[in-house]
């Protein structure tokens, strides 16, 4: 099986290579289009700014390489920043056109009563189920209420509710913390530093693309 991860020059993707491999399953890193179009899973890490992250993606041509392996039906998992792109827009910095896989803009986390929330969100934080049951996903047996590892300021918002597989509650603001459309996955938090059970996510995710 081939898993790649896909090279664009952002995030520290060591700890996702490694994590693959305690799993059982080697990862390489890549931007190469035939490489990308072959592997039975990809995935899209990143940490950073959105618009930083689009134009690196932009640059190494890989915004439409995403779109064309997503559209072989093969499963495509985004971390953190990775995740955020997959939506059409983010308002970090102003405006960004995202990849547009999944309707839905990225937004600052905020109460939008007292505005008082104090980020970065840089906790360890409960994963609570929503609109999906999570038997045949990235988190199948994994226990609602599980501790996952969050590093962010900006979370996704889908239009579509029924794509949320996952919401977190941080400073009494609930937002989106893993979500799921057909063979597309993304989480806000960081599996491969979310300890056991955050392996288990990525030992889930292999077996999907088996």
């Amino acid at each position: 099986m081939k898993i790649v991860v896909i090279d664009y020059g952002i995030g520290n993707v060591r700890s996702i290579l490694n994590s693959f491999e305690n799993q059982g399953e080697k990862a390489v890193l890549s931007r190469n289009r035939a490489l990308i179009l072959e592997a039975d899973g990809v995935v899209l890490p990143g940490v950073g700014a959105f618009s930083h992250g689009m134009k690196n993606l932009n640059k190494y041509n890989l915004v439409d390489i995403i779109k064309d392996y997503v559209n072989t039906g093969k499963p495509l998992l985004g971390i953190c920043l990775g995740m955020q792109m997959l939506l059409e827009e983010s308002e970090e910095f102003g405006y960004t056109k995202g990849i547009g896989l999944i309707k839905g803009k990225v937004i600052k986390l905020l109460n939008e009563k007292s505005k008082k929330v104090k980020l970065p969100h840089i906790s360890w934080n409960e994963i609570e189920q929503k609109n999906i049951r999570w038997n045949n996903t990235i988190l199948n047996n994994i226990e609602i209420g599980s501790d996952m590892y969050f590093v962010h300021r900006f979370v996704a918002k889908p239009e579509n509710l029924n794509e949320i597989l996952s919401t977190t509650t941080y400073s009494n603001v609930e937002f989106t913390s893993s979500l799921k459309k057909g063979n597309i996955y993304g989480c806000q938090f960081h599996p491969e530093k979310s300890g056991k059970i955050g392996l288990s996510i990525i030992k889930n995710f292999i077996n999907i693309c088996k």
